[in-house]
C-alpha cells in the first residue's frame, strides 16, 4: 500500500483569524500612511458626482411610494 499524503488544509478558524489580521493590518497601514483624507477622496467635499436625480429616477421614487 502506498502512503499518499493529502495536502494539509488550513482549518476554518485559522483561515478566519488570518483574514482578520490581514484586514486589520491593511487598515492600519492606510491610516498610518499619512495621506490626508482629502487627498485619498478628492470628491469628499463635493456632492456625489455619480448620483443624479434624472427623470427615470424621479419616476421610480414616485411609483415606489406607499
Amino acid at each position: 500500500m502506498s502512503d499518499t499524503k493529502k495536502p494539509k488544509a488550513i482549518p476554518r478558524r485559522e483561515f478566519l483569524k488570518t483574514a482578520g489580521l490581514t484586514t486589520g493590518a491593511v487598515g492600519a497601514a492606510a491610516v498610518l500612511s499619512g495621506v490626508p483624507a482629502e487627498a485619498a477622496m478628492p470628491e469628499a467635499g463635493k456632492k456625489n458626482a455619480s448620483y443624479r436625480e434624472t427623470e427615470h429616477v424621479l419616476k421610480y421614487y414616485e411609483l415606489a411610494r406607499f
